[in-house]
């Protein structure tokens, strides 16, 4: 593992940074620490459609989660003018207002893909739970990635339930895992 250093100047997006940092480093990690501020943060919060956007001076608590080359998920906590804390899923919009300071870790080993199947065909299917806000994230990091899945029905146990090439993987933490390990990168498509 090894730690980099970043120093994000006023008006950078947050999010979009992070992304071009994982791009460039062509390696998976996670956010070690992060002091700073933003101008305005733009997050999903559970159970939304859209997601919130908070102007003014925002103070960054946390910012926790992991990068890849292939995307990022990262949840964010700030404090307002008035001492409330806010906070969701990172998007983009999250702009800085006078700097922040990071350090990511970044993996060394590189990590593992899943073989690819018959072109075109697609390869993950999922059961959702209407109403589960871990369907919805199961949703929202397949959508972001651009990875192509097939809605099936639920067989017994807890959900969502989510197939790789035929093999049960589990559920949303099984899969954000192998998101950040890079392990989904030959499942996108575009």
């Amino acid at each position: 593992m090894r730690a980099l250093p970043l120093h994000l100047e006023a008006g950078a997006d947050l999010r979009a940074s992070l992304e071009q940092l994982a791009a460039s480093e062509q390696a998976s990690g996670f956010v070690l620490s992060v002091v700073g501020n933003l101008s305005q943060a733009c997050f999903a919060c559970p159970g939304q459609e859209e997601p919130t956007l908070v102007r003014g001076e925002l103070e960054i608590i946390t910012l926790q989660g992991t990068l890849s080359p292939q995307g990022v998920h990262l949840h964010l906590s700030l404090s307002d003018p008035g001492c409330q804390v806010w906070g969701g899923h990172l998007e983009h919009g999250s702009v800085v207002l006078k700097g922040a300071d990071l350090l990511v870790a970044f993996l060394g080993q590189a990590a593992p893909t899943i073989q690819p199947a018959a072109p075109e065909a697609v390869r993950v299917q999922v059961a959702l739970a209407d109403g589960c806000a871990w369907s919805r994230r199961t949703e929202r990091l397949l959508q972001g990635l651009g990875i192509q899945y097939e809605l099936i029905a639920p067989s017994s146990g807890s959900l969502p339930q989510i197939w790789i090439d035929g093999q049960a993987i589990g559920g949303y933490p099984e899969l954000a895992a192998l998101q950040s390990q890079g392990a989904l990168q030959d499942l996108r498509h575009g």
